[in-house]
């Protein structure tokens, strides 16, 4: 997996889309920490893709809950819905 700045992005676009083409995902970096995920979508494959990156920000979710809950014993409905509406977040 290539890492890329924003600057190199906005400089080298052509030289990234190639990156993308040939290694299928490519990370964007802002101040030096990764901000974007970039993944080559293959031909036909749109509504699978998403769906599969949906459930893994889902399971990154409850992951978070259950660790929280092993921690602190218990969480409120408040908690729980905002960890639900944080892992909507797109």
């Amino acid at each position: 997996m290539e890492f890329f700045s924003t600057r190199e992005l906005r400089t080298n676009t052509k030289s990234i889309w190639e990156n993308l083409s040939k290694d299928n995902d490519i990370v964007i970096t802002n101040n030096g920490k990764p901000w974007v995920l970039m993944v080559r979508i293959p031909e036909g494959r749109f509504d699978e893709t998403v769906r599969v990156l949906k459930q893994a920000k889902a399971i990154v979710a409850m992951n978070r809950m259950r660790n929280k809950a092993e921690q602190n014993g218990f969480m409120s409905d408040e908690e729980i819905n905002e960890a639900i509406k944080e892992s909507l977040k797109c």
